[in-house]
C-alpha cells in the first residue's frame, strides 16, 4: 500500500524550490534544483556522496547561502531576507534534526527539548513532558546527554525539533550514527511524530531503509533533481 494516502490533499506547497544553484568558488555543487513539497508530505533526498545533500538542506533552512534560484516556504520568500530575519523566521517555522545530535551537554534532556519554546517566549514544561513521553523518553527528563545512548540522544533531537510544532522538519542523516535496529526505532518515532504534528518532512539520507519510508524519493545530482525510476515488476 502506498504511503501517499497519508499526504493531505492540498495544492498549496509547504516548500517550493525553483532553479536553486550553489557554487564553492568556481566549482558547482548543484544547479537547477527544482521541486515542491506539500504540507504533511514526507520526502527523502538521496544521492551520491559529495553531491551536496546536506548543503541543500542547509539552504532550505536558510542556514547557508545559494547563488541562484528561490526558496519559498508557504508565502515566505527566503531570498530577500538577511541572516537575522532568516534566523527569526527559522526559529518559529523550522525544526532541524542533525546527524551529530547537537544537544547541549550542560543542559538536561528536558532543558534541551525546551530550548525552541524558550527562544519563542513560550515556556511550557507540561508540553515538554508530553513530548518526551511521545518519543519514549519518559523518566529521563533530568538526565544529562552524556548519560544517554545514541538512539536516546537522537530522540531528544527529534523532540526538540518538533516541540514548537513547526510546519517544516528537516532531517540530515538522522540514523547515520546508529545501528540498524536503533535506526529503525528512531525512524518510527520521527515518522509518527511528524505525521501527528502535520509537518512536512525532508529527510537527507544514504539509508535505503529510511528512504523507503518516504512518500516520495528525490535523487539529487549536480544538474538538478530527478525522481528515481520504480523497480521493474516481478
Amino acid at each position: 500500500m502506498s504511503n501517499a494516502a497519508a499526504v493531505p490533499d492540498t495544492t498549496a506547497p509547504a516548500l517550493q524550490v525553483e532553479g536553486l544553484a550553489k557554487h564553492y568558488g568556481e566549482a558547482a555543487v548543484f544547479a537547477d534544483v527544482t521541486f515542491s513539497i506539500a504540507p504533511g508530505e514526507f520526502v527523502a533526498i538521496v544521492g551520491d556522496s559529495g553531491v551536496g545533500k546536506s548543503t541543500l538542506l542547509n539552504c532550505l533552512a536558510g542556514l547557508d547561502h545559494w547563488d541562484a534560484g528561490r526558496i519559498t516556504h508557504g508565502a515566505v520568500d527566503l531570498r530577500p531576507m538577511d541572516d537575522t530575519r532568516r534566523a527569526l523566521w527559522r526559529r518559529a517555522h523550522v525544526g532541524f534534526v542533525f546527524q551529530a545530535f547537537h544537544v547541549l551537554p550542560h543542559l538536561t534532556v528536558a532543558q534541551n527539548v525546551a530550548l525552541p519554546l524558550m527562544l519563542l517566549g513560550r515556556d511550557n514544561p507540561a508540553h515538554v513532558a508530553r513530548m518526551l513521553d511521545a518519543v519514549g523518553l519518559n523518566g529521563l527528563a533530568e538526565r544529562l546527554p552524556q548519560q544517554l545512548s545514541g538512539g536516546q540522544l537522537q530522540r531528544v533531537a527529534i523532540a526538540r525539533a518538533l516541540v514548537h510544532r513547526p510546519p517544516l522538519l528537516l532531517a540530515d542523516e538522522p540514523t547515520g550514527n546508529l545501528d540498524p535496529g536503533t535506526a529503525a526505532r528512531v525512524m518510527d518515532v520521527l515518522v509518527q511524530q511528524t505525521r501527528e504534528h502535520g509537518a512536512a518532512l525532508v529527510l537527507v539520507t544514504h539509508s535505503e531503509a529510511a528512504a523507503a519510508r518516504a512518500d516520495r524519493v528525490l535523487h539529487l545530482t549536480a544538474s538538478g533533481i530527478r525522481t528515481p525510476a520504480p523497480p521493474p515488476a516481478p
